[in-house]
């Protein structure tokens, strides 16, 4: 009798960056998985353990580089936990910039998982639109902080600066004609909140673009469709949260169910899904992306009204202005302090999440009374999706394991955090 058995085969890892260094091992039937074990580990930050030997905010911009999809999210939720530990009050202005910029970096987030995803399953023009649109995404985070990606944009106490009057312009080259000038730069003419507004204007009609071409695809239904379905009570048994949750039917939304800054001063729709497989998944996060524009409109409103300060006006926390450091020695003190010895935080231990694009995200901060983090732990959320992987994918064809890993929506900067 010939032996019949299993056959393993390696699953990637293909490429450095986004789920390419994942390693996963499939042990086939077929072409019919009966096993998948994600291999994690070949991307290794160190995050938390660098956090040790850093000052507070010298940590900061590695909250960026963590998810390098949902940058400033990550720093939230870090800025959170210091600001709770201090027991700071933010000023109302920046805690709505925060929201506003929470919700942008949520569209910059679902964008590149709805064209990265697409891709995967066979659609090629999404991919383009996408990063269209996250272009005029990035052009906001460089007009506010300077960077592109990494922001480093919000501070302990508020944000580093206050939104700017003027949006940097395209300028002429020999490859561009005036007329073709003109037009790239229309919609630059004012500041930062003038370039946000005319976004949120157009992009309800982009997204309605993304799903002419998806929502209704025979083929997309094809691959979606009954793919890694996952029932209400085993998601929170396998502690999904954000889209991966709310797919499966289960209402949990910490921006209303548990509110920080001024999100409960948002009017917004949390979508829930009905079958939890990956095409709910899909319409739960095409449908979020609605309802982050609805709030960066109403953000938009209340900031052109409302001016103020952007961040606290404790110089054992947040430094001083820069006319002000260079014209008085108190604050030039402060100023060398801060950024020399940093901050000490008081003893204590701290829990703060926020509803990150993937989910709940979350910083575990302890303080010894030192300028030092005595020890940090993040909660990523694709970390935990990504555990569910080999129960989600037991049953399908290897084709259906490309679509369930990217309706997990995973970035390996935190997964190997």
């Amino acid at each position: 009798m010939a032996e019949i058995r299993n056959y393993t085969i390696n699953f990637g890892p293909q490429h450095p960056a986004a789920h390419g260094v994942l390693r996963l091992v499939l042990e086939l039937d077929g072409e019919v998985i009966e096993r998948a074990d994600p291999h994690i580990g070949l991307l290794h930050r160190a995050t938390e353990k660098l956090a040790e030997t850093r000052t507070w905010i010298q940590s900061l911009p590695y909250m960026d580089r963590l998810d390098y999809v949902s940058m400033m999210c990550n720093e939230h939720a870090y800025c959170m936990a210091i600001e709770r530990l201090l027991g700071i009050e933010v000023p109302i202005r920046a805690q709505y910039i925060r929201v506003m910029f929470d919700e942008i970096t949520r569209l910059m987030n679902h964008l590149m998982w709805l064209g990265a995803h697409s891709l995967d399953v066979g659609a090629m023009t999404v991919f383009l639109y996408c990063f269209r649109e996250r272009e005029d995404l990035f052009d906001m985070y460089e007009a506010v902080s300077g960077a592109r990606m990494h922001a480093a944009y919000y501070r302990p106490g508020g944000v580093y600066r206050d939104l700017p009057d003027t949006m940097p312009q395209y300028r002429a080259q020999a490859s561009r004609n005036a007329r073709a000038l003109a037009a790239m730069n229309e919609n630059r003419q004012g500041s930062l909140l003038d370039f946000i507004d005319d976004f949120t204007r157009r992009f309800p009609g982009y997204v309605d673009d993304y799903e002419t071409l998806l929502t209704d695809n025979r083929i997309w239904k094809q691959r979606t469709v009954g793919i890694g379905v996952v029932a209400p009570e085993r998601a929170l048994a396998l502690g999904f949260t954000g889209p991966m949750l709310r797919g499966s039917g289960v209402e949990w939304d910490l921006r209303k169910k548990q509110p920080y800054e001024v999100y409960d001063r948002m009017e917004f729709d949390i979508p829930v899904g009905r079958d939890g497989d990956c095409y709910d998944r899909y319409l739960v996060r095409v449908e979020e992306m609605r309802q982050s524009n609805r709030i960066v409109r109403q953000c938009i409103e209340w900031l052109r009204a409302n001016p103020g300060p952007v961040i606290v006006d404790n110089h054992k926390v947040a430094p001083p202005k820069r006319e002000s450091m260079k014209t008085n020695m108190e604050e030039l003190i402060h100023h060398f302090k801060l950024f020399t010895e940093g901050m000490h935080v008081p003893p204590g231990e701290v829990y703060a999440a926020i509803e990150h694009p993937k989910g709940e995200f979350g910083v575990y901060a302890i303080s010894d009374g030192a300028n030092k983090p005595y020890r940090i732990k993040l909660r990523a959320p694709d970390f935990v999706h990504l555990s569910a992987l080999d129960e989600m994918s037991r049953g399908h064809m290897i084709a259906d394991v490309v679509a369930i890993i990217g309706t997990q929506d995973i970035v390996f900067g935190s997964v190997d955090r």
